[in-house]
């Protein structure tokens, strides 16, 4: 387990057994985060298909794929997901890497977590040799879009999500791994 300063936040690597942890914080974040914007039946089914212990058993097995967990006295806090590739018809750097996840419960947004796994996640970029760090955002999370752009991430591009029966619209935003802009 790493110590990342401020407010006592831990960031640790994921491991096979913490499927089900990722499973409830995945659901709990994401359904806090964009369910007044989804039909109900839209988010229960999204939530299911996305956020089942198997789905991330799966997604934790990928030698592709890295999940950090950020804890405050073993409670977790928020998570993230990395995988390495670049977004569908873009190309960002030789060797991209994308945030595919990259949430906080929603008591702890504003109090640290968010940037101390965007710092373990530069760090983990460069030592997987990446040189372009990347994320899909949904255009008006204006919270997300901000704290992003603090990062240094600029917009390369867009990419539909469907939600269901919802088709939104998601920014591509990116930046280099090597500087650290907070």
């Amino acid at each position: 387990m790493q110590s990342v300063a401020g407010g006592g936040i831990q960031i640790r690597s994921a491991l096979a057994g913490d499927a089900g942890l990722l499973a409830t914080l995945g659901l709990e974040t994401f359904r806090d985060s964009f369910a007044e914007f989804s039909p109900p039946d839209d988010m229960a089914a999204y939530l299911a298909a996305s956020f089942g212990p198997g789905v991330q058993a799966a997604e934790l097995a990928e030698a592709s794929s890295l999940f950090l967990i950020a804890q405050i006295d073993a409670d977790p806090v928020g998570y993230a997901r990395l995988r390495l590739g670049a977004p569908p018809g873009l190309a960002i750097g030789q060797r991209p890497i994308e945030i595919v996840r990259f949430y906080s419960r929603r008591e702890w947004i504003g109090r640290g977590v968010g940037p101390a796994l965007m710092r373990a996640w530069l760090r983990e970029a460069g030592r997987w040799e990446c040189d372009r760090i990347w994320l899909g955002v949904w255009e008006l999370n204006h919270r997300a879009l901000a704290f992003y752009r603090t990062w240094g991430f600029e917009k390369a591009g867009v990419r539909p999500f469907r939600l269901g029966h919802d088709v939104s619209t998601d920014l591509i935003m990116q930046r280099p791994v090597e500087t650290e802009a907070n």
